[in-house]
């Protein structure tokens, strides 16, 4: 599993012109499945994004995490970044999950960050989606299970 997260000022996800998921300050999520992932790894990298201290204390430093600010999350599908870019010109999917896996892994992660108590928004699962946001810092990082 694979996570690129974003340190954000607001961000929010459009389908057919309609916001379905929309946050104020904390982090957007874009979440690839793999197909050997599992509900533990959904686990893992959740309890990494809620625990992953990129927001600024007192002094500065990033030494605060998204529950430490009680930030809100959104969480967005986005299965081409599991894509092998490493050939050629045209990404390859074969590590991607099938669409059914990739949902039910999804959908269990949603789930758990609900239940920790996160403020917790969504895309729409294999949906076309148009994803804006104001990016804080900017600051981006790249997470794997």
């Amino acid at each position: 599993m694979k996570a690129l997260i974003q340190r954000v000022k607001q961000a929010q996800v459009a389908v057919g012109g309609q916001t379905v998921g929309q946050i104020q300050q904390g982090i957007l999520a874009l979440i690839g499945v793999e197909r050997e992932d599992t509900v533990q790894d959904a686990e893992k990298i959740l309890g990494k994004i809620a625990r992953y201290r990129l927001f600024a204390d007192d002094a500065g430093k990033m030494n605060l995490s998204l529950n430490d600010i009680q930030g809100q999350l959104l969480l967005v599908s986005q299965f081409t970044l599991v894509a092998d870019t490493k050939k050629g010109n045209r990404p390859g999917f074969s590590r991607g999950a099938t669409p059914a896996h990739g949902q039910h892994i999804f959908n269990q992660m949603v789930a758990l960050a609900k239940q920790t108590g996160l403020h917790t928004e969504t895309g729409q699962f294999g949906a076309d989606m148009q994803v804006s946001l104001v990016n804080d810092g900017p600051v981006t990082f790249w997470l794997e299970s």
